[in-house]
């Protein structure tokens, strides 16, 4: 009986809609097509029966997947306004049964009132770019409101929108451009802003709306469209010339999501996941062009370009609030390859204590492996372990008393050669356990019984180190075969597999389907903790400037839970027991108050942590010029002592004394070793 209501409701909904949109210009509202509803349900089937997830498409998870395209179109209640969220509502508990049929027309209806209602608010912007604010008025702009009511009138948006408008007029005035240059920016901005607007079209819908569903499964979930699908394949292949990053829509803004080894975002340890690029210019001297408001795809197109060529980018930081202190990087063109993203090392020699050591560093940006190379000759190809195996015999060879791996912004790779990885410094036996739906489980080993090196070894690890990263410093940690240092890791423990539509439909070869990837397995470590969620907590940990509220896997409302299997049959080597350990945090607090370098980075992290609390600025140019002067003058008194935030050199390989490395977190890592070094030999 209730699924016949469902069913007559849904009906009289779609009677109810062909109605409300005869109010918009039936020129212009976007509609479903027969591919995509075919789409729609294939994806709803696939999420049935393939996903890891245990979950039924019902009610619940339709008013999830309502929220996440509501959060997805107008997460910052710019644009809708109260009484249009009211009447999206008789949607929540029916799009479930509407994606089962392949119907598309509640989320394309919502769409069309969410571009109707933007280009409202651009028509407003746009007649209001030349606007001569009052910047002496002690005014506030709330610049985030996800946590606040929807407007409720016209007048309210307008009143949003001014305050919109006048802080973008404030801080381009405060990085010195005059009223004319102001308006210029402003109208070229709303202009472009109008532009890709107009451009949206049904497969951009689709995909918004179908992300909404499978993000409701678990984040890594994800619909591609046929035209996103071949960038997606693109980027697998690592062949593109460029910056090496992978960009993403996130409301006005184009947000950095992945960087990719190798590449010259990545190397130049200036550019971070989750910034968001406000600007991007050509060569040395040319105009950086306001892209806010631009289509991702756009900005992609302006970063990218020929192999040794020049571009510079306007970057607001991974969590900061709009209107904070932007930052500009020049990055030079180059092919992204596997080559660029192999492991390299260096030689650091310091005194520590009175005892001089000279120290191996690996940098590990990636778990790689050439399989065309392992087929053609399974004893010599290019991998990670292979390399590292390499680079081991050369520090050897130069004297090194110990060997730390720097696995920070390493997002994975190959779970083969996490595995390999590990069994360069384990004896045989298991590196980590998978489990499939229907609690069908795997213990994946190392099955070589030698160990390639047995001496000193510590892992760095940070936030943004995941899923095989995870897998590798698990495995040093739970056979107490190294010491772990750096941030808390990312929390990634799921597999996941990639499809074309295509694959599924018979005769379908010659229609041109999407891709998605769904989530398969999870990973579980030797014992038995599953790395998903909580991800690897090192045994000595760092300042941290992410949190795991608003980084990491643990930030995501979808992700699958923490949780336990029974642990593998595994001996722990116990070259690291507690009493190492907590020794090792008593000369790292001590350091934390007297080392000037790390005081100045726990000094720039709670600065930026304070900004990123912050929802609202004030529209005030005395009062904004005096934050940005006081803001100035700390960091220059930073600058003049140590490395800040912005100057880190990580994977910058070279020998060099530790006087040389401007890297808190690495030069506080070889420091670690080094006491690690002389632990063990007080121990022994």
């Amino acid at each position: 009986m209730k699924m016949m209501r469902k069913m007559m409701m849904s009906g009289l909904m779609l009677l109810m809609l062909q109605v409300s949109w005869a109010k918009i210009d039936s020129t212009k509202y976007l509609q479903p097509t027969q591919s995509h509803m075919k789409e729609a349900r294939i994806i709803i089937q696939i999420l049935d029966y393939l996903h890891y997830r245990d979950v039924d498409l019902n009610d619940s998870l339709s008013s999830v997947i309502f929220d996440n395209y509501l959060e997805a179109l107008d997460g910052n209640k710019n644009y809708f306004l109260a009484s249009d969220i009211k009447s999206f509502e008789k949607y929540r508990f029916s799009l479930d049964d509407d994606l089962k049929r392949g119907n598309l027309v509640p989320a394309f209806y919502i769409f069309n009132i969410y571009k109707n209602r933007v280009e409202s608010r651009l028509k407003y912007a746009l007649a209001n770019t030349g606007y001569k604010f009052d910047f002496s008025k002690n005014e506030i702009f709330h610049f985030d409101r996800s946590d606040m009511p929807y407007a409720k009138t016209e007048a309210e948006l307008d009143e949003l929108w001014r305050k919109t408008l006048k802080n973008q007029a404030l801080n381009l005035k405060l990085s010195g451009s005059d009223n004319a240059k102001i308006a210029e920016v402003l109208k070229t901005r709303y202009e472009r802003f109008k532009s890709n607007v107009e451009k949206y079209n049904s497969n951009d819908v689709f995909e918004i709306f179908m992300n909404s569903v499978t993000e409701s499964f678990d984040p890594h979930t994800n619909y591609y469209t046929p035209l996103n699908a071949e960038d997606f394949e693109m980027q697998s292949k690592k062949s593109l010339e460029g910056i090496g990053a992978t960009l993403q829509q996130d409301n006005d803004y184009t947000k950095i999501v992945e960087l990719r080894p190798g590449g010259p975002a990545f190397l130049s340890g200036q550019v971070n996941k989750d910034d968001r690029v406000v600007g991007v210019a050509q060569g040395a001297d040319g105009e950086m062009i306001d892209v806010i408001g631009w289509r991702s795809d756009e900005v992609a197109g302006q970063i990218r370009g020929p192999k040794g060529t020049l571009v510079r980018l306007e970057l607001l930081p991974a969590g900061a609030s709009p209107g904070a202190e932007t930052k500009v990087v020049s990055l030079v063109r180059d092919k992204i390859n596997l080559d660029d993203a192999r492991a390299k090392s260096q030689v650091v020699q310091l005194t520590e204590n009175g005892e001089k050591f000279t120290l191996g560093i690996i940098t590990v940006p990636d778990f790689y492996l050439n399989a065309d190379e392992m087929a053609d000759n399974p004893d010599n190809y290019t991998s990670t372990t292979n390399d590292v195996k390499r680079l081991i015999k050369e520090l050897q060879a130069e004297g090194v008393d110990g060997v730390m791996l720097d696995l920070r912004n390493n997002g994975g790779g190959a779970l083969f050669e996490a595995i390999n990885l590990s069994g360069l410094f384990i004896p045989e036996g298991p590196v980590v356990q998978v489990k499939y739906p229907q609690n069908r489980k795997e213990v994946m080993d190392d099955e070589n019984p030698e160990l390639f090196y047995d001496g000193p070894l510590n892992v760095m690890i940070n936030r943004f180190s995941a899923s095989a990263s995870e897998i590798f410093a698990g495995a040093i940690q739970d056979y107490k075969r190294g010491v772990i240092v750096g941030e808390q890791s990312y929390g990634k423990g799921t597999v996941q597999n990639v499809r074309g539509l295509n694959d599924f439909i018979r005769g379908a070869e010659d229609e041109e389907l999407g891709l998605i990837k769904f989530t398969i397995a999870k990973f579980y470590r030797v014992t038995g903790s599953s790395t998903q969620h909580r991800g690897v907590t090192p045994d000595i940990e760092f300042p941290s400037l992410y949190s795991a509220e608003d980084f990491g896997e643990s930030s995501q409302p979808s992700a699958l839970p923490w949780d336990k299997i029974e642990a593998a049959n595994y001996k722990p080597m116990n070259y690291v027991n507690d009493a190492m350990i907590a020794a090792l945090k008593r000369q790292h607090q001590k350091r934390l108050k007297e080392e000037q370098t790390l005081v100045d980075l726990q000094f720039d992290i709670q600065e930026l942590q304070k900004n990123r609390k912050r929802t609202e600025v004030s529209l005030n140019y005395e009062v904004r010029k005096k934050e940005q002067e006081d803001l100035d003058k700390r960091r220059a008194s930073q600058v003049k002592i140590g490395a800040s935030l912005t100057e880190l050199e990580a994977n910058k390989v070279k020998d060099r004394s530790l006087d040389d490395i401007k890297d808190p977190y690495l030069k506080e890592s070889i420091r670690l070793l080094a006491d690690q070094i002389q632990a063990a030999k007080r121990k022994g």
